[in-house]
């Protein structure tokens, strides 16, 4: 059977040592989960988790052949550059070791599940997530902020799609720094146009500085104009349907290999559960086929 690339997933550059720990976490627990997948993972440029010292710790396993998951919600031109170069420079090190990426995360049905469930949970219980409850309910999604336009424009291309068909009664946007509207300007937009309760929803995937700032931002606003409900919905975080988004992205970019060594290793469970109900005599069940996802290579 051919060996498939090892899963390396790779992050933006960060200083943020918690987005770095709940990062670390992260891969650690898509490890856990796919066992007989060599999973790694580290941010491009400074950061306390580099991704080169992720590639290091695979290719001393004697690993030559990586698929490369972006763990963004907002693809960028420099985000690109920067891991271009960043894997570039693994190829000089590393002569005989290869790279095939797959594309970014969002804005994706999965991640929007995630949020949508973070709103509610904002919301609470009870009567505000009736139909009528979430007409009065305005969303503030609040990305990073870049100077890229094509960045920015990936966040209202976001809330467009968190808007539709969700009943709320405006999805707007904001930004935590370089690109306007800042928060406190968003919350203004969102009071001008009616809204008695706004949601602000960070639109990152970790928690960090920049989900503090958000937040901290959003209830100074709230302090000043006490007639409008304002509260703050959690990160979407390491769930279930974001692990499941980065294996599907894997598959893409891994192709067939990953198809075939994921029945494998179904295969070894199904044996290892024989054995443990048997004398140690073993019926090895056939190996069930599974769908291919149209899988799109991008070096």
């Amino acid at each position: 059977m051919t060996t498939p690339p090892a899963l390396l997933i790779a992050g933006i550059g960060t200083r943020d040592e918690r987005r770095a720990d709940a990062f670390r976490d992260f891969v650690r627990e898509l490890g856990t989960r796919n066992p007989g997948l060599p999973v790694a993972g580290g941010f491009t440029g400074q950061s306390p988790l580099p991704l080169g010292d992720a590639v290091a710790g695979l290719a001393d396993e004697g690993v030559t052949r990586f698929a490369v998951v972006p763990l963004t919600l907002i693809p960028s031109e420099r985000a690109e550059q920067d891991l271009t170069a960043a894997l570039a420079g693994e190829c000089e090190l590393r002569p005989d070791t290869s790279f095939v990426r797959a594309r970014p995360l969002g804005p994706h049905p999965r991640l929007l599940a995630i949020l949508e469930r973070r709103l509610n949970e904002a919301l609470g219980d009870g009567p505000r997530r009736a139909p009528s409850d979430r007409a009065e309910t305005t969303v503030l999604l609040v990305g990073p902020g870049s100077v890229s336009p094509e960045s920015n424009a990936e966040v209202h291309r976001a809330a467009r799609l968190l808007w539709e068909g969700r009943g709320f009664g405006g999805v707007e946007t904001a930004f935590v720094s370089m690109a306007a509207p800042d928060v406190a300007s968003g919350l203004d937009r969102c009071a001008r146009l009616g809204a008695r309760r706004i949601v602000v929803l960070p639109y990152f995937l970790f928690a960090g500085t920049a989900a503090d700032r958000a937040q901290q931002q959003a209830e100074g606003w709230a302090l000043a104009y006490p007639e409008i409900e304002v509260v703050t919905a959690d990160v979407p975080g390491p769930t279930e349907e974001l692990m499941e988004l980065v294996m599907e992205r894997y598959r893409e970019a891994a192709g067939d290999e990953a198809d075939h060594a994921a029945g494998a290793m179904d295969q070894e469970v199904a044996v290892e559960a024989a054995r443990d109900e048997t004398d140690g005599s073993v019926a090895v069940p056939a190996q069930k086929g599974r769908q291919s996802d149209s899988p799109t290579h991008v070096r």
